[in-house]
């Protein structure tokens, strides 16, 4: 005997569709959410971080009359400063300019307790490669130098510089410079460094503009001293 069997085929209701697109939209807002806030947290590091960096040489100049890294008598008044470029000290002449003095910068602030961190005071060429024993990094990675030089973009003098590290995507160091200076990339005191600058800003010294629509993810940022 053939029987037959009804099948009763049910589609999602309004109601349902409109309940699964809701918890959807909450899902994907979370989301978007929390990168949001990880991407905000990043950029108060940076900026945390370089603040803090310039409160520091002001402290120890203030102390020691000399800058990080160029103190000429570091060895004999900064405890555990006896090894490193030079035997950790500096040449005194007013800047941070040479390879040992670079990587002693780090060495000097940290043993005297103005900044965390363990640094073997090895030599540094000012060329954002500074090993992650010598130099301290960013929030991205990316290593930190502190020179004398331009290596910051647009018109300026040479200067003492805090190179606060590639890595760092471009849409983020442009949110840095609004909260830090004036949102310009080759322009005041905060600005693009020379790395990848071609595509990391266009333009040129005050006409200059993040070039946020290329979203290059390795940009590096300026501090002038």
């Amino acid at each position: 005997m053939k029987q037959n069997f009804k099948h009763n085929q049910q589609g999602f209701t309004l109601v349902e569709i409109a309940i699964v697109l809701v918890i959807v939209g909450l899902i994907l807002g979370g989301v978007l959410k929390g990168q949001e806030m990880i991407s905000n947290a990043k950029v108060r590091n940076v900026v945390d971080q370089t603040t803090a960096i310039q409160t520091a040489v002001f402290a120890f100049q203030d102390r020691f009359r000399a800058l990080p890294g160029d103190y000429a008598l570091a060895s004999a008044n900064i405890p555990g400063v006896t090894t490193g470029a030079n035997g950790g000290n500096g040449n005194g002449n007013g800047f941070v300019s040479i390879n040992n003095e670079r990587g002693l910068f780090w060495m000097h602030l940290a043993n005297s307790g103005y900044i965390t961190g363990n640094y073997n005071g090895a030599a540094a060429a000012n060329n954002l490669n500074c090993a992650a024993g010598t130099c301290p990094r960013n929030a991205f990675g990316g290593a930190m130098m502190f020179s004398w030089g331009s290596g910051a973009t647009g018109a300026s003098p040479n200067a003492h510089e805090l190179r606060f590290g590639r890595s760092i995507p471009v849409n983020v160091l442009s949110e840095i410079d609004r909260k830090v200076d004036d949102g310009i990339p080759e322009a005041g005191s905060l600005r693009t460094d020379n790395v990848n600058i071609a595509t990391c800003r266009t333009g040129a010294n005050a006409t200059s503009v993040y070039n946020a629509a290329g979203g290059q993810q390795d940009c590096a940022g300026v501090r002038i001293m």
